[in-house]
């Protein structure tokens, strides 16, 4: 579901002790000190049990970090960050400098989520095979050795745990009501806030948006949408190829969408024009493979990340908890599980237009999905109602339309649900708009709507 890219910067450290004072708002995070390397910001912790519903005990411990205005008149923005498997704390400062406008109304919030960060999960194969990447295709070992170590509790990673931690949260801050903005998975969890905690929120800013009824693991937005994007960055080159008729017989030539598929997805971050692709697929459908080969391969070298930066650890237990697979959802039994797959690839096939420029094998081929064939049975959090109604509070919704990791077809699914949406689509803009678009038509957006 993407991220927000990994960058360079300072690093908020959460100060190893420190005497809250509950007198002052947000007296209830635990250490409040100034940020090691970063004396501006505020650091300190939050307490939240393993299980929420109380019948396994234990505690986790979240960083959080904060903008120093602790008395800004319109209160607490919780920022949350993408994945799942990303951590809040580190881009404080990145955050601050985008969204410096709002400093004078509201203090910015970022926490760690249970799992990543200093406390990530960390499965060391899995991490080497996928690193940041969503869609990466991991071995069976690595999958069966990350499970092995979350052990049971990986029940306690869903996207449910991470919308109580918030509500925890909220309390320890001292705040009846929170403004959320969420970019990417973070969109889908400040929806699902929304859902289960409607009184305590005061509006949303969804950016680059996954609908509140989840990811799909088929990618069946994504897949069609690549001939869109791929269009849009062709015409705004000056390209003269037709890069989605290139895709569909390199696809076909090869059997390599998936691998596409994901070198698409996180190269829109380092160049949301996606330069060379089109000649790249231009010369593969002609059978030379050479470019495109070496492409693919630097930009998986490119996703390496540590477990701290985007565990995918984290990553795989929040998505096999949360999700529906063509064999149902995490409680269902692993054997049979191949076959339902099977059977799915097939119907695919028998329609290609639900995946080209791709096909049915690239739909059932990406990492985010096999990943979870293989998972444990484990049981699975209740998911709110299809189709619920966001809260009555403002919604802004955020998009790219160079954006793959989340096309902005999903944004209008999810502003379905809201009851009065400001829809906000930024030309040439990839994933996480706030954060990364050269166009600053996006942030203006977000200024505009949170300052009125």
């Amino acid at each position: 579901m993407g991220t927000v890219a990994v960058v360079a910067g300072t690093t908020l450290a959460t100060p190893a002790a420190a005497t809250p004072d509950p007198g002052r708002r947000g007296g209830g995070v635990a250490g409040q000190a100034p940020c090691q390397g970063a004396p501006e910001y505020v650091c300190g912790t939050v307490d939240v049990p393993l299980d929420h519903s109380g019948a396994t005990p234990g505690t986790l411990t979240l960083d959080v970090a904060m903008t120093g205005n602790a008395d800004a008149p319109k209160g607490d923005l919780l920022f949350l960050t993408g994945g799942p498997g990303q951590p809040g704390v580190p881009f404080l400062g990145r955050l601050s400098t985008k969204l410096a406008p709002l400093l004078k109304d509201y203090r910015i919030v970022v926490y760690d989520q249970r799992g990543t960060g200093r406390h990530a999960l960390d499965c060391p194969g899995l991490q080497q095979d996928m690193g940041s990447s969503d869609l990466a295709v991991p071995s069976r070992r690595s999958v069966a050795d990350c499970a092995a170590t979350l052990g049971p509790n990986a029940r306690y990673y869903s996207t449910a745990d991470t919308v109580e931690d918030i509500d925890v949260l909220r309390r320890d801050l001292g705040d009846k009501r929170l403004t959320i903005d969420g970019v990417s998975y973070g969109s889908f969890v400040a929806e699902r806030y929304a859902l289960a905690h409607p009184a305590h929120v005061n509006a949303l800013v969804l950016d680059s948006v996954v609908p509140q009824q989840g990811y799909d693991p088929l990618d069946l937005v994504a897949l069609p949408a690549t001939a869109r994007v791929l269009g849009a960055a062709c015409r705004a080159t000056g390209c003269t190829t037709d890069p989605a008729a290139d895709l569909a017989a390199t696809v076909r030539r090869y059997g390599n969408g998936a691998q596409i598929l994901d070198a698409l997805t996180s190269y829109e971050f380092a160049d949301p024009n996606y330069g060379g692709v089109a000649e790249y697929l231009h010369e593969a459908a002609a059978g030379k493979p050479e470019k495109l080969r070496a492409f693919i391969d630097d930009v998986h070298t490119n996703d390496a990340a540590p477990a701290e930066a985007l565990s995918q650890g984290l990553h795989a237990a929040t998505l096999c908890a949360d999700g529906v697979y063509p064999w149902g959802t995490a409680d269902t039994p692993v054997e049979g599980r191949a076959a339902d797959l099977a059977q799915t690839r097939a119907e695919l096939a028998a329609d290609p237009e639900l995946t080209w420029p791709y096909d049915a094998a690239t739909a059932t081929g990406l990492g985010s999905l096999l990943v979870c064939e293989d998972w444990p049975r484990m049981p699975v959090p209740p998911a709110p109602p299809e189709h619920r109604k966001l809260p009555n509070v403002p919604v802004l919704l955020l998009g790219g339309d160079r954006d793959l990791s989340t096309p902005y077809e999903w944004l209008y699914r999810e502003a379905a649900s809201a009851h009065d949406p400001t829809i906000v689509i930024v030309p040439g803009a990839a994933h996480s708009v706030q954060n990364r678009a050269a166009n600053p038509a996006g942030r203006q957006a977000v200024f505009d709507f949170l300052l009125a």
